[in-house]
């Protein structure tokens, strides 16, 4: 009769298999990346705004495949959003809301459908590190850029420049910005939510 494996020896093999999977699949990503992002630069220059464009766009998706091995940060001095910030006062100013429904409410939605709460799906802490993860990659995408806006312009080619500090606007920081109060509408709700867990679980 044939020995057949513990079931934990069979879940711990899976799990293996399954890191070993999404490793290839973040590998193959990468050298696909570095092809498109090579032909491009000889195709139309290393300055021009398409060229930012896909740099950005490729580090956003590379962040959105290595998600499941591991998901992306703030700065610690970044993580927590400020009470200014909650009430909303300076973002509504600057149209943040607006950009919201905007995503929302159109196909944008599916870019990064896991930063919304579904209806009947209320895992708060997971859409809330879903989002801070979202956010992470705008803003390590944003702070990788800036350095070749700056390159761009110092290179005289000033219309390149502004097209590509437009992108950055509309690709990252605004994303960042409405990121943000996401996880500061998410904020009460996941306390609330824990408070109550512990309520639960401490009542006898």
């Amino acid at each position: 009769m044939e020995a057949s494996l513990p079931s934990s020896s069979i879940v711990e093999m899976k799990a293996r298999l399954q890191i070993v999977g999404r490793v290839i699949v973040v590998i193959s990503t990468i050298t696909g990346f570095a092809v498109s992002f090579v032909l491009l630069q000889r195709s139309v220059g290393p300055t021009s705004p398409l060229f930012g464009l896909l740099g950005m766009v490729e580090l956003l998706g590379l962040a959105k495949v290595v998600e499941p091995l591991f998901l992306l940060q703030m700065p610690t001095v970044l993580r927590v959003v400020r009470p200014w910030e909650k009430r909303g006062v300076l973002y509504s100013r600057l149209l943040v809301p607006s950009f919201g429904r905007l995503l929302r409410e159109t196909p944008l939605r599916f870019l990064n459908a896991s930063v919304y709460l579904a209806k009947g799906h209320l895992d708060l802490a997971k859409v809330y590190r879903q989002a801070e993860a979202a956010e992470a990659a705008h803003f390590w995408s944003a702070l990788l850029f800036t350095p070749y806006i700056g390159y761009v312009w110092f290179l005289e080619q000033y219309r390149n420049a502004i097209l590509l500090l437009v992108v950055q606007v509309f690709v990252n920081i605004y994303p960042i910005l409405h990121l943000r109060m996401v996880r500061g509408r998410l904020d009460p709700l996941l306390r609330r939510h824990i408070q109550r867990q512990v309520h639960f679980e401490n009542t006898p």
